[in-house]
């Protein structure tokens, strides 16, 4: 009787392959994720970090470029050592266990799904890696380089790990029913809030709001932002974790948004100041994209396109408040597009998932009891990652500045990070 059984499973998926069973091997799903892997970490090198590195001045721009290198490198060692294990391993309501210290008993034939585990290790790593590299927009241009690597430890062990144990490793957010498909609030809205609080305790650059600071390299900045929106197709639809009609249309929603976000970016810029810059519709791309990925697999093409109209508005008045109202020096915007941008994705998908909503066409996944219900679950994962990450990044910051320091001294300041600080220049113009 079982050797009956077992030749009709063998025959049932020969005759219909695409009747999967649990924990088996996709070559297909296999293949996308370490395409994936690769694009999300292409966002973070090089794409962010010619992005941020055309932003700043030309004396800072070797110091950006490296500390997007630093905590690269940083980032995967801890992600092996303990951080992998507390993220997505054990039961706890808001840190796993360390069943998997220096990914312990993951063989090379070890399944996670229907890929091997090994690549959903390194698919994970790569979003460990940009968290903390994007919180490098708050204080770049007045920060110690040990600092910074400092700050990547301590932050990534006391803010990413837990929030992404709760909401994608079987803890305290995910169990309630929060829906983050990609990292809104994983990625970006701890990331976003640790900007506030960096440029909150740094304090503002030498000379800021009055004296203007405008980015070196304008062409640095659009082919970094050009790289982010390819690499975030891996982001997004990467986060279906298959090759599959998720990933689809999560690749779709994700185009759609940046294409709208940047459009309004643009034309507010337009309208308001006479001529489109270049700066702005990337920026709006970003916020389009940043908006767009808590409700990637959740969202269908017509909701996109209101996503990516509210992300380019709110995103761009949130920098005005920041920067021209409340003269908080977030350099390059992190929070107004990162973290209130996750915010409002993280928001808007609950109203805008609903299948038999108004723009429900292609969407799916919010709570079977209706749009109050996800969006209260919504509104209280935005609340407890806002606080949990503001809380744990002053603390650090606050250990850091009794210890170590924060800032670089006036004089490395005015001569510049790249030289006073790495002893190097990122233009010979001898």
């Amino acid at each position: 009787m079982k050797e009956l059984a077992t030749k009709l499973m063998l025959l049932t998926t020969i005759l219909f392959p695409s009747i999967g069973f649990t924990d088996e091997l996709s070559s297909g799903d296999t293949a996308w994720i370490l395409t994936s892997t690769a694009l999300v970490l292409f966002m973070t090198l090089p794409g962010l970090a010619l992005f941020y590195g055309g932003l700043v001045r030309t004396k800072n721009v070797l110091s950006v470029l490296i500390q997007c290198f630093a905590i690269a490198c940083i980032v995967s060692v801890i992600w092996v050592i303990y951080g992998y294990s507390l993220a997505f391993k054990g039961d706890g309501h808001f840190f796993g266990d360390l069943s998997s210290l220096l990914l312990n008993n993951i063989a090379r034939d070890s399944i996670s799904g229907s890929i091997p585990e090994t690549v959903f290790v390194m698919f994970q790593m790569t979003f460990a890696i940009i968290t903390p590299a994007l919180v490098i927009g708050a204080f770049v241009e007045r920060i110690k380089f040990a600092t910074v690597c400092l700050f990547t430890i301590f932050w990534l062990t006391a803010v990413y790990l837990p929030a992404c144990h709760m909401v994608w490793g079987g803890g305290y957010l995910g169990s309630l029913g929060v829906i983050d498909f990609a990292g809104g609030l994983v990625v970006h809205v701890t990331c976003g809030v640790a900007a506030l609080i960096c440029a909150l305790t740094l304090g503002s650059r030498r000379g800021f709001p009055q004296t203007p600071m405008p980015p070196h390299n304008r062409t640095m900045v659009i082919i970094g932002a050009a790289m982010l929106w390819v690499g975030w197709f891996g982001f997004n639809a990467g986060s279906a974790v298959a090759a599959d009609s998720n990933a689809g249309m999560a690749m779709l929603v994700t185009h759609i948004s940046a294409s709208v976000a940047a459009l309004t970016w643009m034309f507010i810029e337009w309208i308001k100041q006479g001529k489109p810059t270049v700066i702005g519709i990337a920026t709006g791309m970003v916020a389009g994209l940043a908006t767009i990925t808590p409700a990637a697999g959740t969202v269908g093409p017509s909701a996109a396109l209101l996503i990516g109209l509210a992300a380019g508005l709110i995103c761009f008045y949130a920098t005005q408040l920041i920067k021209s109202v409340l003269h908080i020096d977030d350099s390059l915007d992190v929070f107004s597009v990162h973290g209130v941008g996750g915010m409002l994705g993280i928001i808007m998908l609950s109203l805008l998932g609903d299948p038999n909503g108004f723009l429900g066409n292609g969407a799916s996944g919010i709570s079977d009891q209706g749009v109050l219900a996800q969006l209260h679950v919504q509104l209280l994962g935005i609340v407890v990652i806002f606080v949990w990450t503001g809380v744990a990044t002053w603390i650090i910051l606050k250990i850091l500045s009794l210890t170590i320091g924060l800032r670089v001294d006036d004089e490395t300041e005015n001569q510049g990070l790249d030289q006073m600080s790495h002893g190097e220049r990122g233009y010979n113009l001898d």
